[in-house]
């Protein structure tokens, strides 16, 4: 339940990092041809590796505002099952490590942080938490991580849906966790009072929502953690002749008393079988970066080039040192837009304009590429290099872009030896390289 304490309940650096879009600054990234010739480097922990992870992200019919007037685009089919599980069983025959599906708790908007009244532009989605438990029976490999915002969602909710995502996957569910400072989103539940839809950063009502927001993000995913952890491993017993299903003493309170929660526990779901399911967030600036650093397992960030990728992994080790982070590193992701050429026919740079041109113009918290397969190997090789553990990319076109990717882009880093031949692990924590068995902080000893 939420909590009226008006004291901070963060008692473990293993927690939380959210992703708002509040935090997303929306500035246009013009499309940009990769850079000439790579060096490597060491950057802190991050080296360069012969194997990156590539993951997808998930959106309506692409990123871009008119992708889904493209004819090769399936409206009619975008609140339905079988069009996300034909998306992400694509990604998975190009062997893509994960597949993330995007989610708010209000409609789209081309107004940052406020609804608009476009009708041009593709409105409404699915619970995407309910769009990767029915995914995961028609998937095996692919890792699948679900958006779910914080901000007026019990964490109670989200670690039971998490856990039973990762036991429908067998060992593949992830959860990218995002704030929301819209006020059309807080009118939804009257939960919380909001400076209002003219609100907006630089004004100390705003600013100060904000830092609650990812505090509160913060406490929210530690208490889903210890909910995770709520039951050890073994607690199952399932003995028919002792008349045992449970033994009692290996399901433990969590007695999480903080600001916004308070939250006794145990979960009523068994431990996942990951132990813990994967957490990520999408971070553009300080504050995100250390909560990162503080809670998460893996951050998708958003470089525009090469010095602002390198500027970007040296604000994030400050984070890490700043928070006092221990045990494995966090994985860090590029985030990119990309629009494919297509071989023998329209190029992505022609593509874009025409698109442009249907609409609103696409803009991007994150880098817009445009250009061949080749060219894009070029850039996440280079961004390899920098010390980046992968990219996730964000289609402009899911029906044009998605092939593209799942096909000629990872092919050309087959062929450079950066990306795998056939899935190396069966859980989404052994695809993106973290400890398979994690430790259970209740564990009888």
């Amino acid at each position: 339940m939420r909590s009226p304490s008006t004291t901070t309940g963060r008692s473990s650096p293993t927690s939380a990092t959210p992703s708002s879009p509040a935090s997303a600054g929306c500035r246009r990234h013009p499309p940009s041809s990769p850079p000439p010739d790579i060096h490597r480097l060491r950057t802190g922990a991050h080296t360069m590796s012969s194997r990156l992870r590539i993951g997808v992200a998930l959106e309506g019919a692409g990123w871009h505002p008119s992708a889904w007037r493209e004819p090769s685009s399936r409206p009619a089919e975008l609140f339905t099952p079988g069009y996300w599980v034909d998306l992400v069983r694509l990604a998975e025959e190009g062997l893509l490590d994960f597949a993330t599906i995007e989610d708010s708790l209000a409609l789209q908007s081309s107004e940052q942080g406020r609804p608009d009244d476009r009708t041009d532009e593709v409105r409404g989605r699915l619970d995407a938490l309910l769009i990767a438990s029915r995914v995961s029976p028609a998937t095996s490999r692919i890792g699948l991580i679900p958006t779910i915002t914080t901000t007026h969602t019990e964490p109670f909710h989200v670690s039971k849906g998490v856990a039973t995502l990762d036991y429908t996957s067998e060992g593949r569910a992830g959860w990218q966790v995002k704030v929301s400072g819209r006020h059309d989103e807080a009118t939804h539940f009257g939960r919380r009072e909001h400076p209002g839809a003219d609100a907006a950063w630089g004004e100390p009502a705003f600013d100060a929502l904000v830092a609650e927001l990812f505090d509160e993000a913060a406490d929210s995913v530690e208490v889903v953690r210890r909910l995770w952890d709520s039951w050890e491993d073994d607690a199952e017993i399932r003995d028919v002749a002792t008349d045992r299903f449970l033994d009692a003493d290996r399901v433990h309170q969590v007695d999480f008393e903080g600001r916004w929660f308070s939250v006794r526990g145990p979960s009523i779901t068994p431990r996942p079988p990951q132990g813990q399911p994967v957490v990520v967030a999408l971070a553009h600036a300080e504050v995100p970066y250390r909560l990162a650093a503080r809670s998460a397992d893996a951050v998708f960030v958003t470089p525009a080039d090469a010095a602002h990728a390198r500027s970007i992994l040296d604000e994030v080790a400050a984070a890490e040192e700043a928070e006092g982070r221990t045990g494995e590193r966090l994985r860090i992701f590029a985030d990119i837009v990309v629009l494919l050429d297509e071989p023998g026919g329209e190029r992505a740079a022609d593509r874009l304009r025409r698109l442009d041109a249907l609409g609103r113009p696409l803009t991007s918290d994150a880098r817009i590429f445009t250009g061949s397969a080749a060219e894009l190997a070029d850039l996440i090789t280079q961004l390899g290099a920098i010390g980046y553990d992968g990219v996730r990319l964000r289609p402009g076109v899911l029906t044009d872009d998605l092939p593209r990717i799942a096909g000629d882009l990872a092919e050309e880093l087959r062929s450079r030896g950066l990306f795998h031949e056939s899935y190396e692990a069966d859980t989404l924590r052994g695809l993106l390289g973290l400890a398979e068995t994690v430790p259970n902080r209740y564990a009888i000893a």
